[in-house]
């Protein structure tokens, strides 16, 4: 059975074009050209992918956004703005209100059908996340229903692709709930008052960001961004409230993970007043390797070890051709090898 896709477009030509590449590629196509009549078509159909121009008269994209949040038989379904406008503030409402992808006119059929293609294969990600989170979540979780509360809570939400270096939420912004980290890496950075990134922490797959904020109910103190492709999936904070208040065995866990946050900041503290350069690039090479689950072989691009170590890319460039040149690591580009962990961890301040 054929794909179906919606397209939400006011402009005939465009919609037109879009339709023709969709059903040459075999999608079934059905089309609105208002947002009135696609909110009513995605109820009626309930197809695989939304298409939305955002600047429409009358209901416009972000109006038909809100709309299918609102409804649990459509928050689901993969929504593509369409926009003229390269602007950040554009594109960052709209992947704020729920969109899971954004496409900039003018754009080929290959960004188009690529677009599609990425949100289809979402759903397959998901499934096997909630398979291989769920187990880890039985720590989490008390036994008396609170595992199976969980895992409707993630199931029912939907899960948010990011291009590398893209933001996921700013320092200052309300803190609307807990991510977790499906796939991809995403990192958390403060800047200093001379402009300068300090990386506060780096996040793969089954961890969690925003915990300070939520459970604080501050906004969020740093800006978290993608470090490659990334998948998250975020729990809005009403629905952890309560679960925290019917299981104080989830409020316990979180407690232990900002515990752990806390003592990491205080080290990396220690770390940027007393350790040699030295020492804290070799302490910046551990944490990457261990957070890779012991990979020896990572990619990381030099501004961002700078801003993990708090030193200059100069100082960085240095200190990896130091290493280089004494056999502990391997460098060819952004790509590092760790050739001697034992070494690494030894040495003096």
């Amino acid at each position: 059975m054929s794909k179906q896709v919606l397209i939400i477009e006011d402009n005939n030509d465009i919609r037109g074009n879009i339709i023709e590449i969709l059903e040459l590629a075999g999608f079934q196509v059905y089309q609105a050209n208002n947002g009135k009549t696609g909110v009513e078509l995605a109820v009626k159909h309930k197809p695989d992918v939304i298409l939305c121009d955002i600047m429409m008269p009358d209901l416009d994209g972000y109006g038909v956004l809100y709309m299918l949040n609102k409804n649990p038989e459509t928050a689901a379904i993969p929504f593509i703005s369409l926009t003229a406008k390269a602007e950040r503030i554009d594109l960052r409402k709209g992947m704020e209100m729920g969109a899971d992808d954004y496409l900039t006119k003018p754009f080929d059929d290959i960004e188009l059908l690529n677009a599609i293609e990425s949100r289809l294969k979402k759903r397959d990600t998901q499934q096997n996340f909630y398979s291989k989170s769920l187990d880890k979540l039985n720590n989490l979780i008390s036994k008396n229903g609170g595992l199976a509360e969980l895992k409707k809570i993630i199931a029912e939400r939907k899960s948010r692709q990011f291009k590398k270096n893209q933001i996921i939420y700013y320092n200052g912004d309300k803190g609307n709930g807990l991510y977790i980290v499906i796939s991809g890496k995403v990192k958390t950075v403060k800047l200093t008052e001379d402009g300068r990134e300090l990386i506060t922490g780096i996040f793969s797959s089954d961890e969690y960001l925003g915990v300070n904020a939520m459970l604080s109910n501050e906004p969020y103190s740093d800006t978290a961004s993608a470090l490659e492709d990334t998948q998250v999936c975020i729990i809005p904070k009403e629905q952890l409230d309560e679960l925290i208040r019917l299981y104080p065995e989830v409020a316990r866990e979180f407690i232990n993970i900002l515990a752990n946050d806390v003592r990491e900041k205080e080290e990396q503290l220690l770390q940027l007043a007393y350790h040699s350069v030295r020492k804290r690039m070799a302490e910046v090479l551990l944490r990457l390797y261990h957070q890779g689950n012991d990979n020896e072989r990572f990619k990381i691009s030099r501004e961002d070890m700078a801003a993990m170590a708090g030193m200059a890319t100069e100082t960085v460039s240095r200190t990896l051709t130091d290493f280089k040149d004494e056999t502990l690591i391997e460098k060819k580009g952004s790509l590092i090898t760790i050739l001697d962990v034992k070494r690494l961890a030894k040495i003096k301040n």
